[in-house]
């Protein structure tokens, strides 16, 4: 034994002895978790999900460190990290582009759970709480986007928070004490920095470790939906169907990671703002109550709920169907009527259900963008009335159609 392995060795003896349960909790969630060893593609989204949320913890860290909570100050102290802190450029782009990427992956990792049936028995607390991620992750990333104080941050906050102002009896007062004033002023942006830095990244956190906690307890799903648990080596228990999640999964999410920091990279170093559609032109002019910017619309991963609320006439029942899109998707579960869990083996029908509303989605996002005319108001009702019904329906249509048989055991073909 040389001297590296006595050095580790006796760490290791050191940490065991003051903190007898980390062994423990280190087996069961890494080299003792067996994860189904057909893990595909859509399988990276989850960890790259964890990989860019320590990237804006970090980066917004720093971001605090220059940056005045202060409607005076505000926009000149983000002025200041881009053009005078040294690498002060690079954390800043790091932190709004690492926002976009965060929905990305989390969309991508969402839609996984929808075409592999993740959600479904005994995983719905594992989809309830991954929601409540996409909730937290949704309010945390509108209130960041207020903070530069640019035109878009202070109408975007201005259009949101008016939101409330539809719902009956108490609307006014409520928007009012979301502003913390009468207007949106000083007060709004110190309120929506404290709950952007230090309340909102809290539950992200502690809802990030329940929603791993309570995958571990039931167990990865995979491409074949097939339950590993159900064929194990009858000596050792193990899933003859599963593999470590460490040494294998961390090595393969290593090389995942590689590869989306190399496009992060190129997007991060030669085109930051991505055409407009992660940093809007509009938000490097400092924010002026008196001009609305035009086109005034939201960043591109809230635009297909801004659809829906722009497509309905009447204010009230739009912001019903924009908080209804979300909400909607916590009773995913329990919708999804259909016998197997992978689309692997679901009927045609599925798969263009599934399809129909993936254009549904993306569609109204390019609406957004689009000029405002009857057509396209029109449009954007369809496709709203469609995104509703794809999940009211789906107790019905999940069940219909003819199903492939599913194998006893996972398969490793794509």
């Amino acid at each position: 034994m040389n001297a590296v392995e006595r050095a580790v060795g006796g760490l290791m003896d050191w940490l065991n002895e003051r903190a007898p349960g980390l062994m423990p909790a280190y087996k069961k969630h890494m080299t003792e978790y067996y994860a189904p060893k057909n893990f595909n593609l859509w399988y990276y989204f989850g960890s790259l999900a964890m990989l860019v949320l320590v990237n804006q913890l970090v980066t917004g860290i720093f971001l605090t460190m220059f940056y005045k909570p202060d409607a005076a100050q505000a926009f000149a102290s983000v002025e200041y990290i881009m053009r005078d802190v040294e690498g002060g450029w690079l954390i800043r782009y790091m932190h709004s582009t690492g926002a976009s990427l965060f929905f990305i992956v989390v969309y991508l990792h969402m839609f996984r759970g929808l075409i592999y049936g993740s959600g479904k028995k005994p995983r719905e607390l594992v989809w309830i709480l991954g929601m409540l991620i996409f909730l937290t992750l949704m309010a945390e990333a509108f209130m960041g986007y207020v903070l530069p104080w640019g035109q878009m941050s202070y109408w975007g906050a201005q259009v949101i928070i008016n939101l409330f102002g539809a719902i009956p009896v108490v609307g006014g007062g409520l928007t009012e004490w979301i502003r913390g004033d009468y207007l949106i002023a000083d007060a709004t942006l110190n309120r929506f920095f404290a709950l952007h830095v230090v309340a909102l990244p809290l539950v992200l956190l502690l809802l990030v470790v329940l929603h791993l906690g309570a995958l571990h307890e039931v167990g990865s799903n995979n491409p074949d939906g097939v339950d590993i648990k159900k064929v194990e080596d009858k000596a050792t228990g193990i899933p003859l169907d599963g593999i470590a999640f460490h040494p294998y999964y961390t090595v393969k999410d290593i090389f995942g990671s590689a590869f989306f920091l190399t496009i992060a990279a190129f997007i991060l170093f030669f085109i930051p703002s991505f055409f407009g559609m992660f940093l809007e032109p509009a938000n490097f002019v400092p924010a002026n109550p008196l001009v609305t910017p035009i086109p005034l619309e939201p960043v591109w991963y809230f635009k297909p709920y801004y659809m829906m609320l722009r497509s309905i006439p009447d204010k009230l029942s739009g912001v019903i169907a924009m908080g209804g899109a979300v909400i909607i998707l916590f009773g995913l579960p329990w919708f999804d009527r259909s016998p197997v869990k992978s689309i692997r083996y679901r009927p045609m029908l599925h798969k263009v259900m599934i399809g129909l509303f993936v254009y549904a989605f993306v569609t109204l996002g390019w609406l957004v963008a689009q000029t405002d005319t009857p057509w396209h108001k029109l449009m954007g009702r369809i496709l709203t009335a469609f995104y509703f019904f794809f999940f009211i329906s789906m107790p019905v249509w999940s069940r219909m159609g003819t199903f492939k048989s599913v194998p006893d055991r996972v398969t490793t073909h794509d």
